[in-house]
């Protein structure tokens, strides 16, 4: 009897409009219902990423800071004071110091006394520390006039000492740029084709990137102030290419200044520019990888085939003389 109720049921007309309205109905509650219920997950998940991306940006501020603080010194009075005394600030000061010094990261008045003041005194200092080393340390056979000349060489050393410095700075610092630019650039590019101006994308850029690469995102970051203030917005890219100091940098600079002077889209020559280098990267992987066997032949000489010649000759060796002497 409940079969056949339940079978009838299903052929009632009425039944059946009522179960139509009632799907409708949850269908009608669900569509209005759902997007709210997901607008609510996503701003949720937007909330989050917003908030760990303040914490990596006040880490990096934080970084930046400490570095700017430990760059931008005020130059000391005393060495100011020798430099005058001894009038070798022009003497002292190549063509290109600020270039060297600008790419190793260190700008302004103070970086610069500090590096002549330091060229001035190294060579007193090495050719002290030399004579000391050879006529009270060591003892070899040499005459006093050998030791002198070698002293005198320690010297000639020296005067270069700080250029060596600023040039492994300068290197570290290229590297750590080339390391994050083709992603920087990729990022560049999609802020450009969103609609931002090139100041903005810079910025938006320099605070993304500066997790991967400080010394990176401190160079956009002065780029865009450059943008600013400058009168000229081709010498802002010109100059970023001659602080970092690369190629790839340079085509860069030439493209978006190319861009500036005959209106083309910079979106393309991102584009194009952030192919080259993620090219020149790889390149570049591959050129150290293909050094390898021969960066590896002479230590493979002097550390393994010993090693390998006494684990396979040396039994045999200690057969024959127990043979020799039996």
């Amino acid at each position: 009897m409940f079969n056949l109720g339940l079978f009838n049921l299903l052929f009632d007309k009425s039944f059946l409009a009522t179960l139509v309205v009632a799907i409708l109905s949850f269908i009608t509650v669900a569509t209005l219902v759902l997007p709210m219920m997901e607008r609510g997950g996503l701003d949720d998940r937007l909330k989050s990423v917003a908030k760990r991306r303040e914490e990596l940006r006040a880490k990096h501020h934080a970084a930046l800071n400490a570095k700017r603080g430990a760059l931008r010194v005020e130059s000391s009075t005393f060495m100011k004071s020798v430099l005058d005394r001894f009038k070798l600030g022009t003497a002292l000061e190549s063509e290109n110091s600020r270039d060297k010094l600008a790419m190793a990261g260190y700008r302004g008045q103070a970086p610069l006394i500090a590096f002549m003041f330091f060229r001035f005194v190294m060579p007193f200092v090495v050719f002290v520390v030399t004579l000391f080393y050879l006529f009270v340390i060591t003892h070899f056979h040499w005459t006093v006039m050998m030791k002198i000349c070698a002293a005198f060489g320690g010297a000639v050393f020296g005067y270069y000492l700080p250029d060596l410095f600023v040039t492994n700075m300068a290197s570290r610092r290229q590297t750590s740029i080339m390391y994050a630019f083709p992603d920087a650039l990729d990022l560049m590019l999609i802020c450009v084709e969103s609609g931002m101006s090139i100041e903005a994308a810079f910025t938006k850029v320099a605070a993304e990137i500066g997790v991967q690469s400080a010394e990176l995102a401190e160079e956009l970051a002065l780029t865009t102030a450059e943008l600013s203030y400058l009168p000229d917005r081709r010498a802002a890219f010109d100059n970023l290419a001659k602080r970092c100091g690369h190629d790839g940098v340079k085509a860069v600079a030439i493209a978006l200044n190319q861009a500036e002077k005959y209106g083309t889209p910079m979106g393309q020559a991102l584009r194009v520019t952030a192919t080259e280098n993620r090219e020149m990267r790889f390149q570049a992987a591959e050129k150290k990888a293909a050094a390898l066997p021969a960066k590896l032949t002479v230590p493979m000489i002097l550390f393994f085939l010993p090693c390998l010649f006494v684990v396979i000759g040396g039994p045999a060796a200690m057969n024959a003389m127990h043979t020799l002497h039996h």
